[in-house]
């Protein structure tokens, strides 16, 4: 099965998780045969819903039930600070100010990887991008795809409305490419667009831009299916790559996460250039009787069957290495 494929197959379960919560049924409480069983609720980043969304049904079977709503990194943070969850997800890592907030203490664990992809609704055109025009095009200096090698068309951007680890990531490659946007809107999980229309979630973007015609945003990779194409983008050694699994990975390899597990690159010079890990974020202690479950959901997600599922649903396996700190941070997770 090609990766495009398996994006496009799995598309329908991802573009119906926005705002909506995660119930998958268990099969009682008590104790199975393999481990603790029970009920456990997160939310935050819709980024990596859709793999969380088959790994959670999976465990269902289990008699494990993890209600977990997509809601954005944003919200799922306040969430997490407010400690109305037992777990949230983040594609952006949290700030020491944010942490300072957790007297229980913050454990951020990469779970899953994935690219953002520049998706757009014009059928016939192949789009490929150089740093300065895919900066000038979110600018809102570039308005018309025929100013790209395309068809006369008006570009219509779309872009998230709710705080996003998806936009932080986004930015955060155009700040890095583009002095204009760094000094300009900057980097962040919301900023001041210069131009566009807002929608909410992967899902809300991705469903934008399959309505409008001449539409163009920006989506984790998964989000992309017919009639929404991804951009060749330029990376930092002026390659013009398009986000395959292959291309992802390259790029995630060069990625140092550092001690704390949050590392990033906004610019790469090998391969897709827009790439990210995702972030569970635990509480390091007061978890009681809910530890060992947590522990065992976690060390689930980050199993070889799992980690081996995510190219087929449009992500990217993460690297042995990373798969084995992440598993150490979750044997800190504390009652």
């Amino acid at each position: 099965m090609t990766l495009l494929s398996g994006r496009l197959r799995r598309t329908t379960a991802a573009l119906t998780l926005s705002g909506l919560t995660l119930s998958l049924a268990a099969c009682g409480g008590g104790s199975s045969g393999d481990g603790p069983t029970g009920t456990l609720s997160g939310a935050g980043a819709s980024f990596p819903a859709a793999i969380y969304q088959r790994w959670f049904k999976d465990m269902s079977g289990d008699g494990i039930n993890v209600n977990y709503q997509s809601v954005g990194s944003g919200a799922g943070v306040r969430q997490f600070i407010a400690g109305t969850v037992d777990f949230g997800a983040s594609d952006k890592p949290m700030k020491d100010e944010e942490i300072a907030k957790v007297a229980r203490g913050v454990l951020q664990i990469p779970m899953t990887a994935g690219a953002i992809a520049v998706a757009y609704n014009n059928p016939g055109c192949e789009l490929k991008l150089s740093q300065k025009q895919l900066a000038d095009v979110f600018l809102g200096k570039i308005t018309n795809f025929k100013e790209l090698g395309c068809d006369d068309k008006k570009i219509t951007i779309v872009h998230r409305s709710d705080g996003s680890g998806t936009t932080y990531n986004f930015t955060k490659h155009l700040a890095a490419i583009s002095p204009e946007w760094k000094s300009g809107p900057g980097a962040d999980k919301a900023v001041n667009w210069p131009t566009g229309i807002g929608a909410k979630g992967n899902e809300g973007v991705a469903a934008q831009l399959g309505q409008v015609d001449g539409g163009l945003g920006y989506v984790e990779v998964a989000y992309v299916k017919d009639p929404l194409q991804a951009a060749a983008l330029e990376n930092a050694s002026g390659e013009s790559v398009k986000p395959t699994n292959e291309s992802e990975s390259e790029a995630l390899g060069a990625i140092d996460l550092g001690p704390d597990l949050i590392g990033g690159d906004p610019n790469p010079a090998k391969g897709y250039p827009i790439v990210t890990f995702t972030w569970i974020l635990a509480y390091q202690s007061g978890n009681g009787e809910k530890t060992e479950l947590l522990q065992k959901v976690f060390n689930t997600m980050l199993s070889e069957p799992n980690q081996a599922l995510a190219p087929e649903l449009g992500y990217v396996t993460m690297p042995a290495s990373v798969i084995e700190k992440s598993k150490a941070a979750v044997a800190q997770i504390a009652q």
